[in-house]
């Protein structure tokens, strides 16, 4: 007896999202990281390609962080002072596609620090490797609409990956985007609905689809892992089926 084929055909393949701009492109990158373009589910290669293999972002803060595990410390305490070091070391010692700026010292809750500090931040950090860079706000919106213009700013050109916006908060990180070349990161909180309408929010202001990177949040134990992993599921399958708004690839 014959095993009947069971491979899936599907309508549509995973948007491509490059970050990065080499000298070329009118950035400074050495390199360029691509994600997406898959036409299957993840590992299933006899069943359709997979350009491009998942990456790997190592996040730096541009202040000391006080509340990570001492074991953390072994490996960074020597350069977490310096955000720099802290990026060099992070590319350099351990390979890392991408290195991903959290402005946490500009909490107000915390440091409170400005959007001229930030943006020499981020420009040191760009001066100081040469991976593509993520740069993520300190997650009070209205602080980070304060602060992200002039790090979008500074960094034109070199096709970061901007994040986050939101449901309620889209407009300006949208805005800055489109102004000045960069990608975007869409967060919901772990509902397939409302991940699917920031991107709409989104590409409804002008921004193309393929600058977009879905960020579904995460649960931290038990259930809440296997939510979100349904979750990431769900929307891969719309998205391979034809609905361009989940075909984009998935930030975790």
């Amino acid at each position: 007896m014959m095993i009947p084929d069971v491979k899936q055909k599907w309508a549509n393949s995973i948007n491509v999202v490059t970050i990065g701009a080499t000298k070329e492109e009118g950035g400074t990158r050495s390199k360029t990281v691509s994600i997406g373009g898959a036409a299957t589910l993840p590992f299933l290669h006899f069943e359709g390609k997979i350009p491009h293999r998942p990456v790997v972002a190592m996040e730096i803060l541009d202040i000391v962080p006080e509340d990570w595990h001492p074991l953390l410390g072994s490996y960074f305490s020597d350069v977490w002072n310096d955000p720099v070091l802290w990026a060099k070391k992070c590319a350099g010692e351990y390979g890392a596609d991408l290195i991903c700026l959290r402005l946490a010292g500009c909490d107000p809750d915390g440091k409170n620090k400005g959007a001229e500090e930030a943006a020499e931040t981020v420009k040191s950090v760009l001066k100081g490797v040469s991976v593509p860079l993520i740069i993520w706000g300190c997650g009070n919106d209205d602080k980070d609409n304060d602060i992200l213009p002039k790090c979008s700013e500074v960094s034109a050109g070199e096709k970061c990956l901007l994040g986050s916006i939101t449901e309620d908060n889209y407009r300006t990180l949208v805005a800055l985007c489109k102004a000045d070349g960069h990608k975007v990161i869409a967060e919901s909180p772990v509902d397939i609905n409302i991940a699917k309408q920031v991107n709409v929010l989104a590409t409804d202001l002008g921004l193309a689809a393929e600058d977009i990177v879905i960020y579904p949040s995460s649960g931290a134990l038990g259930y809440g892992l296997e939510y979100v992993y349904s979750i990431m599921e769900r929307g891969r399958i719309a998205g391979l089926g034809g609905d361009k708004m989940w075909a984009m690839p998935i930030l975790c």
